[in-house]
């Protein structure tokens, strides 16, 4: 069992300070311009929630003007969202229905992997999906690198293939293989977290 967090909700659905992910994904996901941080005390959440978020978030997450927020719009809802977590080399992914946050797909742990690589695996493994299911809407990421590795069909991690993650490894020669031997015309899109907050699949680890 992992070690108990408190989620600071500055900006969401409701604000405050709460003690589980479920309780607060609700509040934060989708809403447009959320601040929302994890602590590892109740004395520092107290502290962060009574305080200036900009002290705690800084610049991954901030007010856009409107003139931005328009250029930017809303995301499309119809769509797939995808995220990766990466804790100590364990890595994990999954794909969400960015309307419902229902999980479509998750995959991991896995060892010896980087956040890079989940992302990867997620937006290829999102694609696979849509193409076995005839589907024709985007696949959201907030990762440009995995984004571009895609694009370039070939993951180009420094990430050396060893026992630990052979397994992870394996999984990445199999997302090469098939995005060289599939075409799709899903649109791989950018979330743009500071309009819309953190991206539906997002694990809350921040």
């Amino acid at each position: 069992m992992g070690k108990k967090k408190f989620y600071v909700i500055w900006k969401g659905k409701k604000t405050g300070i709460f003690t589980s992910w479920d309780e607060c994904k609700d509040l934060v996901l989708g809403f447009t311009g959320a601040k929302y941080k994890s602590f590892e005390t109740i004395e520092l959440a107290r502290e962060a929630f009574y305080g200036d978020s900009k002290d705690f978030i800084g610049k991954h997450v901030c007010e856009l003007s409107e003139q931005e927020k328009l250029r930017i719009g809303e995301p499309v809802l119809k769509s797939i969202s995808v995220d990766a977590a990466e804790n100590d080399d364990i890595v994990e992914y999954r794909g969400v229905d960015t309307e419902t946050g229902h999980i479509i797909f998750k995959q991991g742990p896995f060892e010896g992997g980087t956040n890079n690589i989940g992302e990867f695996l997620a937006i290829v493994h999102g694609l696979a999906y849509l193409k076995k299911t005839n589907s024709t809407i985007p696949v959201y990421s907030d990762s440009i690198t995995a984004i571009g590795w895609v694009k370039n069909k070939r993951a180009n991690t420094r990430m050396e293939r060893s026992r630990k993650n052979d397994k992870l490894f394996d999984l990445v020669d199999r997302a090469e293989k098939w995005l060289s031997e599939n075409s799709y015309s899903n649109k791989i899109l950018k979330w743009e977290t500071k309009a819309w907050g953190e991206i539906r699949a997002d694990y809350g680890r921040k």
